[in-house]
């Protein structure tokens, strides 16, 4: 998409003139047929260095002179195509290629970097640091389908201690969120943090960095009741906090962040949809039964 849209904006500018683009057309031509013959020839003497067949020693010789007489003559066509053709628009091509190299080289190193970072080190399974505890955290706002599911999937996972955490943004909805708690007798402690600006995201946050600088060997994981919807506008309305929360969390060292997906209706039907399309059958054709669709995915497996 990238080289389209350069590609696009390279015929807008020069006003889809071909002598014009012909410039960069033949700069990116010959730097490619230079760069695969000087390839061939490194390839060639590479082989050589271990190759003891003197018939097949004797092939290699004459491809690497071809290539050699190739990657001269290219190389030669590039050159003065570069002198003459610089101010006609070459420059363009050869700015765009150094673009490229920098920033494919710096994507390279990027990679490697982080491939070195994250690394296993060299010992056993029983060596490498474990957490001393883990202390679960679900975020609760109220009390509805969403948040019972979070807390259903914290108490199976075990946790060495469990809470559920609410930030008071209305007196009113929070002292109506407790009311409920104590009704319906739920076994987790329900802990509501202050927020005097009405502020969801900073609270939170902090508390689980104050979790964190209590007992550094422990690992927080925050638990997240999350919607799962179908069109595009409902995830506007929806998820934000939970978004915002997960942006920063991820930059909190020892803390684990796992959403709890509740589907709604709209992601029901969004889901219905997407079935009936990939069974819809273009007039004129037949449908296979499951039978037939059984026998092609064990033929394919």
């Amino acid at each position: 998409m990238l080289l389209a849209g350069a590609a696009g904006l390279l015929v807008g500018i020069y006003g889809a003139d071909s002598t014009r683009l012909i410039q960069l057309y033949i700069v990116g031509v010959f730097v490619s047929f230079t760069l695969s013959q000087i390839g061939m020839v490194r390839h060639w003497n590479r082989l050589l260095a271990t190759e003891r067949d003197q018939a097949k020693r004797r092939h290699m010789v004459r491809s690497r002179g071809i290539n050699t007489f190739g990657a001269f003559f290219t190389g030669l066509v590039l050159v003065v195509v570069l002198v003459t053709k610089f101010t006609h628009g070459a420059w363009v091509a050869l700015l765009g290629m150094c673009v490229f190299y920098a920033t494919m080289t710096a994507i390279r190193k990027h990679y490697d970097r982080v491939a070195e970072e994250i690394a296993a080190p060299d010992a056993t399974a029983d060596d490498m640091v474990r957490p001393s505890r883990v202390h679960s955290v679900v975020l609760i706002s109220k009390i509805h389908r969403p948040a019972l599911r979070a807390l259903g999937y914290a108490k199976v996972m075990r946790s060495d201690t469990l809470e559920a955490v609410s930030v008071n943004v209305d007196p009113a909805d929070t002292r109506a969120l407790r009311e409920e708690w104590e009704r319906r007798g739920i076994d987790v402690p329900l802990k509501v943090l202050d927020s005097p600006y009405r502020e969801v995201t900073r609270p939170v946050i902090d508390y689980v960095k104050g979790l964190r600088k209590e007992s550094p060997r422990d690992v927080v994981s925050v638990i997240i009741p999350e919607y799962v919807v179908g069109h595009w506008y409902e995830h506007v309305l929806h998820n934000q906090s939970a978004l915002r929360l997960k942006g920063r969390l991820l930059f909190t060292p020892g803390v684990m962040v796992t959403s709890v997906p509740y589907q709604l209706q709209s992601s029901e039907a969004a889901r219905k949809r997407a079935r009936k399309r990939q069974n819809w059958v273009a007039p004129g054709s037949v449908r296979r039964g499951p039978a037939e669709r059984a026998k092609d995915s064990s033929s394919h497996t």
